[in-house]
């Protein structure tokens, strides 16, 4: 349909050098669009364990993908156009004029063609459009240079983008000369000139709009057309999410949440600190409370979906062979989420028990916030609290962060040798592995330490190191940097194991968030939250696998109860010890979701769109009707009305 308006378009804009130019510009524009939407989708196709089968409906993703683009596209050449129009009315014969506009329309595009670029490993590593959560790390610029000069996947999207962008600026030329320079003196009759002028408003304008329905303009959830989570997504431009993003985040900036009435969460968090504890829940072979003075050492494990783990492979060998020995001596509860996708999201629920807020950056503020938490109970109960990390310490707003909240000691890049940094994130595990059992060694001799390490080398760009035992299995860099990873925790252990303190230490593993791994049914991955909590203290503390719905916000609550302390709870976590949950929620940036033992209810808070699937469903179908519409609303009501609390909180 598209292709038959523009036939009968064609030999009416012939009637103005202006007008024909404006819509070359639109075409070469929807061409370059598509090609960065093509190569978004064969690097995503490259990454899966077998090439996904689309179905047939490819193409509607891509007929989606050019609304988006046009939307995209109108906006950007509004500006010109509109001078275009003027400079065809009032007769302008000035070059430098529409030189102008050839420039600024120019600059747009490939300005837009940049963050398509970026677009492109974004959705890769985080399987959704790229959104101004991005800029998070703006200010972390020397981190984000280096990955680009030192990670060879980025490399190839800078040169990629340099030689698109190169291309499409001669091109724009050209189109420029056959066009305006060659017809700027030649004027239509304005019989002609003032309907198309007319004609190209009203098209610009239902561009922009992208839609003719009165209800409402484009949005992300128009895009959303079958169950396929890749399909629904590849169609959507990122410059289109970036900004509505941008858009909702500076909504946010000024205001507090409103994801449900004020009310509605009070009455939710009130609820929640109103469970009741429940001995029967208490799992077996638990000698508690632990000995006063047990020391605390939290390993937060980078990118550790349970999907890597034996929990979940089967068939294949595990990626996580030190790990599975460590959950086979522990109390692991295997049905654990994490708050969200980002480190920050990871250590703030870890060690705050605090939830994350869709799109905010929580500890990265001008002013920072006292948080209550675990390491302030354990501070205050006695315990020299350190916090362990292999980069440079003000990453997200790290170090002013921790001391200003619980930490006596935040030890980063600038502790160790410069020799020993290798990569973009700074040393190799298992290099802060040996500071970290160092630092425990010297602790132990005053006193009670909380000691939290925080791994990274699981983090892209992958930098394994060279001339020590480990020996990876697999020939894919992204499992031998999950062996390697593993390899770090055994070691650590081990050399624990040989520590005077090791027999009066409890030893917690929990992940700072999963991964994009496997399958995934849904536009939220569940392998990005899907994580392992695992409690190890053998003299205490028996093999156990708890299968309850859980949490990492409850990880401080339930760790603090193992304890001899007192503490009066102020977090949004639960003991899991005694208490239970009837869901656990999480974000991921501009999603929400909540989810039990067989619903998962997803609310995208841009547009306010819901679904509603079977845990059981391979297919992912949307079964939200009138008859499962009350058990949604409870679920909503839980997940937004906690979430929200937060936020006020």
């Amino acid at each position: 349909m598209f292709q038959k308006k523009i036939v009968l378009l064609h030999p009416l804009m012939k009637q103005s050098a202006r007008y024909n130019y404006i819509l070359l510009a639109y075409l070469t524009g929807i061409v370059f669009f598509t090609l960065f939407r093509l190569a978004c989708t064969l690097v995503w196709c490259i990454s899966q364990p077998l090439w996904p089968d689309f179905n047939g409906m490819y193409g509607k993703a891509l007929f989606m993908g050019w609304r988006f683009d046009t939307a995209v596209s109108c906006y950007l050449l509004a500006l010109p156009a509109l001078m275009m129009i003027v400079g065809e009315l009032a007769r302008i014969r000035a070059k430098a004029y529409y030189l102008t506009a050839h420039h600024l329309l120019v600059i747009g595009y490939i300005v837009s063609f940049f963050a398509c670029t970026a677009d492109i490993p974004f959705f890769s590593y985080f399987f959704t459009r790229l959104n101004a959560t991005a800029v998070n790390e703006v200010d972390s610029l020397g981190i984000i240079l280096h990955m680009i000069v030192t990670e060879p996947m980025y490399l190839a999207g800078i040169g990629a983008f340099i030689i698109v962008a190169t291309g499409y600026w001669f091109l724009m030329r050209y189109i420029f000369r056959r066009t305006i320079v060659n017809g700027q003196d030649r004027f239509q009759p304005y019989a002609w000139c003032i309907p198309l002028a007319l004609l190209l408003i009203f098209a610009t304008f239902v561009g922009m709009r992208g839609r003719l329905s009165k209800k409402s303009p484009l949005r992300v959830g128009t895009a959303y057309f079958c169950s396929d989570p890749f399909l629904n997504q590849i169609g959507i431009n990122p410059v289109f999410t970036f900004i509505k993003s941008a858009a909702e985040l500076s909504k946010q900036a000024n205001k507090p949440l409103n994801l449900v009435d004020e009310s509605v969460a009070q009455d939710v968090l009130e609820a929640q600190r109103n469970i009741p504890a429940d001995p029967q829940l208490m799992p077996t072979g638990l000698d508690l409370p632990l000995p006063k003075g047990t020391n605390v050492v939290l390993i937060i494990m980078e990118s550790m979906t349970i999907e890597k783990t034996a929990l979940a492979t089967t068939g294949t060998p595990s990626l996580t062979p030190c790990l599975d020995s460590i959950m086979n001596q522990s109390l692991t509860f295997t049905n654990t989420y994490a708050s969200g996708i980002h480190t920050y999201n990871g250590v703030y629920a870890t060690l705050y028990s605090r939830p994350c807020i869709p799109s905010r950056h929580t500890m990265k503020q001008a002013i920072i916030p006292s948080v209550p938490g675990m390491p302030q109970a354990l501070q205050k109960a006695g315990y020299h609290t350190a916090y362990f990390m292999t980069h440079d310490e003000d990453f997200d707003n790290m170090r002013g962060f921790l001391y200003g909240n619980g930490f006596d000691s935040v030890i980063g890049q600038h502790s160790y040798l410069p020799s020993q940094v290798i990569g973009t994130w700074g040393v190799p595990d298992h290099v802060m592995f040996d500071y970290a059992i160092e630092h425990c060694n010297h602790a132990a001799t005053q006193g009670p330490f909380f000691t939290a390490i925080m791994t990274c080398s699981d983090h892209a760009p992958y930098s394994i190191p060279k001339n020590i035992q480990f020996q990876p299995h697999s020939q894919d860099i992204n499992e031998q940097i999950v062996e390697y990873a593993d390899w770090s925790i055994g070691r650590f252990m081990r050399m624990a194991r040989q520590q005077p303190w090791f027999a009066n230490t409890l030893f917690v593993f929990v992940a700072d968030h999963g991964a994009v791994w496997g399958t995934n049914r849904y536009d939220m991955p569940l392998s990005y939250h899907r994580i392992p909590m695992i409690f190890y203290h053998p003299k205490s503390i028996q093999p156990n696998r708890d299968n309850r719905l859980a949490m990492q916000i409850d990880l401080g609550p339930t760790l603090i109860a193992m304890l001899p302390i007192q503490w009066e709870n102020p977090t949004f976590g639960l003991n899991l010890l005694t208490q239970q949950r009837p869901y656990a929620y999480f974000c991921n940036d501009d999603k929400i979701g909540i989810i039990d033992n067989k619903y998962f209810y997803i609310y995208r808070t841009a547009e306010g769109i819901e679904s509603l699937h079977l845990n059981t469903d391979s297919l992912a179908t949307d079964i939200l009707s009138a008859s499962t519409r009350p058990k949604a609303d409870l679920m909503k009501k839980y997940g937004l009305g906690l979430i929200q609390a937060a936020d006020k909180q």
